[in-house]
């Protein structure tokens, strides 16, 4: 390391003499050479050059408007964003614009100019028209004096001076502006997030007649298929066109509709020595030979649910470790969970398959105020 190159170092980590350790101008610092006498009057950066807009006021009064546009013309993208929403139906159903669905499209476009828009206005504000001369920050220890935040507030307040956030009225409230109207799609998108608790659906597709099949390969099952100790994960039969009970040809569900209805009608099926359950007065005839059928959906958060204990007929929530007797109605015996799984009514159809004797009679899924 050169002398020079050392004596910067050295002066880039220590204070002037004065205690001050907060940021100042290049031409201000004085850099010592060691042991010998006398300052080094030029550290070897250039001299400051002004911007074009430092000395010209016209090209001041254009970067602003040109900054404020940015601002004004991202605020009306993001109205623009929350307009695209409700005007362009989601989905394989809505329109279609040079081969792209149109809600995606006006969506991603309005709210990614808007963004790139300001962003483009925060550089262009920084480049033009905010303070621009090079500062060296001295270090100084973690814990600092009263002296130095209080050199530190001043060279904030000095910061915002130089940036003219307060001063430049124009640029500040076109700003403020886009950057509140970021609020709107923050506000529509939260639609998506689905129903409120309080509009969900008490009841399921599951149905009379309706078979209860293997989960993924859609088998149905006969009580003779279940040995003792058994669970199996089980959904209802609605993927594929069949006839229910009364004779009616049902057609299959397919996309959104079938992503719906499979995440409220997920089952648990097991079979257990008959001697064992403790069925309610409601539930007496609702199993088959000791085959019963229970929502895989938590009561606690709505977390699925196999992990099968057989020895204690108890299934417990991964999530949050909620456990459930199925021998004694799905009663919660450990666990945040305040509500027993829901239990499926079953029976057998003319060719001997379990089959649904009607929906849930209570509402699946989590818990909340507006469900007991």
């Amino acid at each position: 390391m050169s002398d020079d190159k050392a004596v910067a170092r050295h002066a880039a980590s220590s204070d002037d003499g004065d205690g001050y350790h907060g940021p100042q101008p290049v031409h201000d610092v004085v850099l010592m050479r060691g042991e010998h006498d006398g300052p080094i009057p030029d550290p070897g950066l250039p001299e400051h050059e002004p911007r074009p807009t430092d000395v010209d006021p016209q090209l001041e009064r254009r970067a602003e408007r040109q900054i404020s546009g940015m601002f004004l013309v991202a605020g009306l993208l993001i109205i623009g964003n929350a307009v695209a929403y409700f005007a362009f139906e989601p989905g394989p159903g809505g329109e279609v614009i040079f081969g792209w669905g149109a809600s995606n499209l006006f969506l991603g476009l309005t709210l990614g100019l808007a963004l790139l828009l300001i962003g483009i206005g925060l550089i262009h504000w920084a480049r033009k028209l905010m303070g621009d001369e090079e500062i060296i920050e001295y270090r100084h220890s973690a814990a600092s004096t009263p002296e130095d935040r209080e050199e530190a507030l001043a060279s904030f307040h000095q910061g915002v001076a130089e940036s003219g956030f307060t001063r430049r009225k124009m640029i500040r409230n076109s700003l403020l502006t886009s950057l509140g109207l970021l609020g709107i799609p923050t506000i529509v998108f939260l639609r998506d997030l689905g129903p409120l608790p309080g509009d969900a659906p008490a009841s399921t597709v599951w149905r009379n007649g309706m078979r209860v099949v293997k989960d993924v390969t859609g088998e149905p099952i006969k009580p003779s298929d279940l040995v003792i100790g058994t669970l199996v994960n089980c959904e209802p039969d609605i993927f594929f066109e069949h006839v229910d009970a009364e004779g009616n040809v049902v057609p299959g569900l397919e996309g959104v509709a079938l992503q719906n209805a499979k995440a409220k009608a997920p089952v648990i099926m097991v079979r257990m020595q008959p001697d064992d359950i403790t069925p309610s007065h409601q539930a007496e005839n609702w199993g088959i030979d000791g085959i019963l059928v229970f929502s895989k959906i938590c009561t606690h958060v709505g977390c699925p649910i196999s992990l099968w204990e057989q020895q204690t007929h108890s299934v417990l929530c991964p999530c949050h470790q909620s456990t459930f007797d199925l021998a004694d109605n799905a009663k919660v015996i450990f666990g945040p969970a305040n509500r027993p799984l829901p239990q499926l009514p079953l029976a057998l159809d003319s060719d001997g398959y379990i089959i649904a004797a009607s929906d849930f009679t209570e509402p699946v899924g989590p818990s909340y105020w507006e469900r007991g």
